[in-house]
């Protein structure tokens, strides 16, 4: 795997990550490793605090959606990836902003950036550090 390769497994990654969110929950046992670490910052995501299989983060992605019609996410701005190849396998870091949006109560459009920093370990994600604008806050990108 060249250089570019390994770019392009993390953008991959990110994207597939992001995938999930969007309701591929299949995805969870694929890219996620078979335990791992979430990292939210945000106030009201204390619930993925002891989430720590890929079957228990698909069911609270799930579940997630129910709380918030339409709810849809999609990678904004450039990734920042910092990934090599350890033992053969893709490791290191990757980031990316996003922005989430859905439909709230009011039937208007809600919508919130964050940034969502995977840390890729044997070629799968094994820890996420997720920071957003919250319930009170706003989009980054017009």
């Amino acid at each position: 795997m060249s250089g570019n390769d390994v770019r392009q497994f993390g953008i991959h990654t990110y994207d597939r990550w992001t995938a999930m969110w969007n309701g591929d929950l299949d995805l969870a046992a694929k890219i996620m490793a078979p335990e791992f670490v979430l990292r939210y910052a945000q106030a009201g995501t204390e619930a993925f605090d002891d989430v720590r299989t890929p079957q228990q983060l698909a069911d609270i992605i799930a579940a997630w959606h129910r709380q918030r019609r339409g709810l849809r996410f999609a990678a904004e701005g450039a990734a920042v990836v910092d990934l090599a190849l350890v033992d053969g396998a893709p490791a290191g870091l990757v980031a990316r902003p996003y922005l989430a949006s859905f439909t709230g109560e009011d039937a208007r459009t809600v919508a919130r950036s964050g940034t969502d920093t995977l840390r890729i370990t044997n070629g799968l994600i094994s820890e996420v550090w997720s920071v957003s604008s919250g319930s009170a806050g706003r989009t980054f990108y017009r």
